[in-house]
């Protein structure tokens, strides 16, 4: 069912619900990205569904980089925005080749992988912080633009290099939210090449624009009165549903 001649009230109700989920992902709450796609793709197709929602990132983005413009961290931006850049440019010329199955059953690994060793690492007490270098900054900001542009799923690997850090929630989630616009800026000529997106979908993302600039707000403000332990609780305890949502959906798409 295509977007430009599905004019129904579900569609308009499923694309307001993702494009707020979108835009309070930007304002510091990361947990509520993973719901976007998923809705929309109920009444057109995925590809379709993600080149929609890519707008609504790219403009909510803008409003979150202002919003955290103060509350970020300059080595970690350095490190993985030209590290992303190789894994948007790798995901446009492997998007064919590599079933997105695949990519999904990657990004679960890497999320669950993650939380068990953070729960062997407070298990046993190692409550140290681990700062940002550039080696594993390049390998886990290289797997974030890939695994965002194959499949809006660049959290997982952000998160498994940024999460040991043991970052403020202001600055770990402006760092998130400066980084992934700039990935996002960088998809865009893609999706367009790609067929992704179109002038058809200008009408859709104009009447949805204040709901993503709307969610960034409330995002925002809900992240800022969060005490610090629930918001990180929060942010892991979606990237493992996230984790296992994904392994649900491989083992659909495989079985």
């Amino acid at each position: 069912m295509d977007m430009a001649t599905d004019p129904s009230v579900s569609f308009w109700i499923a694309a307001i619900i993702a494009t707020l989920f979108v835009g309070m992902s930007k304002g510091g709450l990361p947990m509520m990205a993973m719901l976007g796609v998923p809705i929309l793709s109920v009444f057109i197709a995925p590809g379709k569904a993600a080149g929609l929602l890519l707008p609504m990132y790219i403009l909510a983005d803008v409003y979150a980089v202002w919003l955290f413009r103060h509350s970020f961290s300059k080595r970690n931006v350095a490190i993985l925005i030209p590290a992303a850049a190789i894994g948007v440019v790798v995901g446009f010329v492997l998007v064919s080749r590599v079933p997105v199955e695949a990519t999904k059953l990657v990004v679960a690994l890497i999320g669950l992988g993650y939380l068990a060793n953070a729960l062997r690492s407070r298990l046993a007490g190692d409550y140290a912080a681990r700062p940002a270098d550039v080696p594993r900054g390049l390998f886990w900001g290289a797997l974030a633009g890939f695994t965002s542009y194959i499949s809006h799923a660049g959290g997982p690997p952000y998160q498994a290099y940024t999460l040991p850090q043991r970052m403020a929630k202001m600055t770990f989630a402006g760092t998130a939210a400066i980084v992934f616009a700039a990935v996002n800026w960088m998809k865009l000529p893609f999706y367009v090449l790609a067929g992704q997106l179109d002038w058809q979908s200008l009408t859709q993302i104009s009447i949805l624009a204040p709901v993503a600039l709307f969610g960034a707000w409330a995002g925002y403000r809900v992240t800022t009165v969060l005490p610090e332990r629930a918001f990180f609780v929060l942010v892991n305890t979606a990237l493992g549903l996230l984790s296992l949502k994904l392994l649900w959906e491989v083992a659909e798409a495989w079985l």
